[in-house]
């Protein structure tokens, strides 16, 4: 079901940004796009979103790119990542960002954090428990 709605999405978020960006330019196209797909599809509750790119522009397979946005970090919570392995939650985000992922100039590098809302909050409540111990 799930994969059903991402590829009809994934069609219209195509021609609706297509049509976005021409009309006005920013300087983060690939971000804008990673973005708005996955809040239109997994309604995340935390997206975070951080372009590592500058880190592996000196790298082999980076010489003589002009995209300044090829590699990704992103942490993602989200409902409809429930009753989900990481596995199947990577493979959503891979079928959400797939044209991007083949693209000249697109996505090279996707690193990927997908968690639950309860798999945020013990993960926030075993960090603020780490960082009281260190302080003690």
């Amino acid at each position: 079901m799930l994969q059903r709605h991402v590829r009809a999405w994934t069609g219209r978020a195509a021609r609706q940004l297509s049509m976005a960006s021409s009309s006005s330019a920013t300087s983060t196209p690939m971000e804008d796009v990673i973005r708005t797909k996955i809040t239109d599809a997994l309604k995340p509750s935390r997206l975070e979103i951080f372009n590592d790119s500058a880190k592996h522009a000196h790298h082999q397979p980076m010489v003589g790119s002009t995209s300044k946005e090829t590699h990704f970090r992103l942490v993602i919570t989200s409902e409809a990542f429930r009753s989900k392995m990481q596995p199947a939650r990577h493979r959503i985000i891979y079928q959400l960002l797939k044209d991007e992922m083949a693209q000249e100039g697109g996505i090279h590098a996707l690193q990927l954090r997908t968690m639950t809302p309860e798999e945020e909050q013990r993960h926030q409540e075993r960090e603020r428990a780490a960082n009281a111990a260190e302080a003690s």
